[in-house]
């Protein structure tokens, strides 16, 4: 059986349009915008990177993180084209399996715009390149990420006690999970 090119499937799904936001890939022009969101100390708190200090430092993470693979997604809000914040997948071919991370600038906030944005990958995942499981994770703490995962299908695992060091705190991490068998179950 001849192995499946998931960077031909992303390649070939950069932009995906949903009703109030698109995903697509980043744009040089979209510097600002990422310092307005990671920059934002509230916004990031929960993150494993403390964010920009800069408008220059936002726009070389376009260049040097944002543009180096596919299948990470900025997100844009249709009303205005603002990028209002990312989303990133990350294969594990061998596993057939993914992870995935996103933030969202705070202003957008409560709006059911992250659920929307993880449906449409999680659907990209198990009906275009057919994998068999994703996860993701929050901080203890950011329970509203995990509120997200889980109105999207996705299951708690777990808690990883002391998994990460984050500014010099060690932090305990929930971990959420969908495989496609439980995709399948809730369409």
């Amino acid at each position: 059986m001849m192995k499946k090119n998931y960077n031909e499937i992303l390649y070939k799904n950069e932009t995906i349009e949903l009703e109030n936001i698109i995903l697509r890939k980043y744009r040089a022009d979209d510097a600002e915008d990422i310092f307005e969101y990671a920059s934002d100390v509230e916004t990031v708190k929960h993150l494993t990177w403390s964010g920009v200090q800069s408008v220059e430092e936002a726009r070389a993470g376009i260049y040097d993180y944002y543009w180096s693979k596919p299948g990470i997604y900025a997100i844009e809000f249709r009303e205005n084209a603002k990028c209002i914040g990312c989303i990133d997948l990350r294969i594990k071919v061998e596993n057939e399996k993914a992870s995935l991370g996103y933030v969202l600038n705070r202003k957008y906030w409560g709006r059911g715009l992250m659920s929307g944005a993880l449906r449409a990958v999680l659907e990209l995942c198990f009906e275009k390149l057919e994998l068999n499981r994703v996860e993701a994770g929050h901080f203890v703490g950011n329970e509203a990420s995990g509120r997200v995962m889980a109105k999207c299908g996705m299951v708690q695992e777990g808690i990883s006690k002391q998994s990460s060091k984050v500014r010099g705190v060690f932090r305990d991490e929930v971990h959420y999970a969908i495989t496609r068998e439980q995709w399948v179950a809730l369409k």
